[in-house]
């Protein structure tokens, strides 16, 4: 009776702890602690079978033995196993003399720490076997009736303890996906979508939307190649838009904003404890992005030994989180872009050969602004249309004047450059007239004005003084009053140098009777 009744309490004490933990290695150090009290052991474990690998692994172990032999994270196969065999059979096994007889599979691995017996049982939830609680003592002999009837009532508490946990952590880990997915969808809100559309006219740009649209129904990785500020994250967007993926999540990596020592666990996230500040179980940006695209902004500033973690992730489609022990699966679109020359930092060793291959099968060469001086003037208007509106400030429009400088200047920051540079220009109009002043433009004075102790190219130079020419004559080419005139030049050889120049009557001034670029 007495016996019954420790039992009973302790069954109490056992279901008590369980209801008031949250994760698994703290609630079997609680359980442990209470079955000790009860029947003696010198190891217990839990096993919780993987059906992805027909496998059981140790996920919780406690043991007295000096050298064991099975541990944490130890796998040991269903077939043949005596956990196969209580998990098959739904019941519990004992094997009363393990140094006579070893039966299974582990019994040997068991008989190389010195135990003398072991029980394995089940850990059932609704006749559904998550995995088997493992209890080892040194001695040796039969167990009572009263102590296998107490430890299967244990291991069906353990069982639905653990069953609860996990689910636990699955809700917690799909509210944090959620919470993280809706940062990424806020800050999308916050950038207007109109900056992501694709603007231009130019020869050299349609050959870059002709690629995009190519490549865009397909899942082949793509490599965006251009100078900062040509709008590799735009067309990124525009790829995952015209994707078959469009409706999936498209999450953004600037890999040159991470530390080196954060990038890994961003990327390809983390297991609760792994690190100091890990409370949590986090996915990386690889499992966000699952089933869409990521884009890798600024690749080419990727640690090195990240890199090798990529180009698995490439291979295999299989992500390792930081401190776990089974890879996730994930489907990605991948697109990575950079401003540095991959293969320069590959010959220098700063870049992984094998992943530049892996990155470079199909590259996109963004052209930088100054090489699509046609497309100047549209993307000036969009841009003008786009800040007016947010500024809640309608009709706006370009002096003649500021249009010109717009077409001249060289433009080393490309298309960001050129929204700031507008931005800055309506801010400071004080009417719907908007004047780009040379003020906002001082790298022009450096590089074109002809009294800057700056070097400059007679390109430059040329382009400065036909700019100058044609503003002064109201962009009007024939007659004495004339640029080509004042310029000494024949007026179909202005106009051909203008076309060369890629340089264009602003809109806003009307054309003279004679055609005119």
């Amino acid at each position: 009776m007495q016996r019954a009744t420790l039992n009973f309490e302790t069954l109490l004490e056992v279901t008590n702890a369980l209801n008031s933990q949250r994760d698994i290695d703290s609630l079997w150090r609680v359980i442990a602690d209470q079955i000790r009290k009860v029947i003696p052991w010198d190891r217990a474990g839990i096993t919780l079978y993987e059906s992805q690998t027909d496998s059981f692994r140790f996920y919780a172990v406690i043991t007295n033995m000096a050298t064991p032999a099975l541990a944490h994270d130890s796998v040991i196969p269903r077939e043949g196993s005596a956990v196969g065999w209580v998990h098959d059979n739904r019941r519990l096994h004992i094997r009363e003399d393990l140094q006579k007889e070893q039966v299974f599979l582990e019994d040997r691995y068991y008989v190389q720490e010195g135990l003398g017996r072991m029980i394995n049982m089940p850990l059932l939830v609704r006749d559904h076997c998550l995995g088997t609680l493992n209890i080892g003592s040194v001695q040796t002999g039969h167990l009572d009736q009263d102590d296998c009837k107490f430890l299967q009532q244990v291991a069906t508490q353990i069982a639905y303890a653990i069953d609860h946990v996990l689910a636990y952590e699955q809700i917690q880990q799909l509210s944090d996906r959620l919470r993280r997915e809706n940062e990424y969808l806020a800050e999308e809100v916050k950038a207007s979508r109109n900056l992501r559309l694709v603007v231009g006219t130019s020869s050299s740009f349609r050959k870059v939307v002709d690629l995009l649209k190519a490549v865009a129904p397909t899942d082949t990785t793509v490599l965006l190649l251009g100078e900062t500020g040509t709008g590799k994250e735009v067309l990124a967007q525009a790829l995952h838009d015209l994707s078959l993926r469009c409706h999936k999540p498209f999450i953004r990596v600037n890999c040159a904003a991470l530390p080196s020592g954060l990038i890994e666990s961003e990327l390809f996230g983390h297991e609760r404890g792994a690190f100091t500040g890990a409370q949590l179980r986090r996915a990386g940006r690889f499992e966000l992005a699952h089933t869409g695209t990521l884009f890798l902004d600024e690749i080419g500033e990727m640690p090195l030994e990240t890199q090798a973690k990529l180009l698995r992730v490439l291979q295999d489609g299989m992500v390792d989180r930081i401190g776990g022990t089974q890879p996730v699966a994930v489907d990605v679109r991948l697109v990575a872009a950079t401003n540095a020359d991959l293969q320069a930092a590959v010959r220098q060793g700063t870049f992984r050969a094998d992943l530049f291959y892996r990155l470079h099968i199909f590259p996109i060469a963004l052209p930088p602004l100054r090489d699509r001086r046609e497309d100047i003037h549209l993307l000036a208007q969009h841009f003008l249309a786009l800040i007016g509106g947010k500024l809640k400030r309608a009709h706006l429009a370009f002096d003649p004047q500021s249009m010109a400088r717009l077409l001249t200047y060289n433009w080393p920051g490309n298309v960001r450059e050129l929204q700031n540079v507008i931005e800055r220009a309506v801010i400071l109009s004080g009417s719907s007239q908007v004047t780009v002043d040379e003020m906002l433009l001082p790298v022009v004075q450096a590089v074109h004005s002809p009294s800057s102790s700056l070097p400059v190219s007679l390109g430059d130079l040329e382009r400065y003084h036909i700019i100058e020419v044609l503003e002064q004559t109201k962009w009007r080419i024939y007659g004495e009053q004339g640029a080509a005139h004042l310029l000494g030049l024949n007026p179909e050889t202005l106009r051909s140098r203008l076309r060369k120049l890629g340089l264009r009557r602003p809109s806003s001034i009307s054309p003279e009777p004679t055609a005119l670029p």
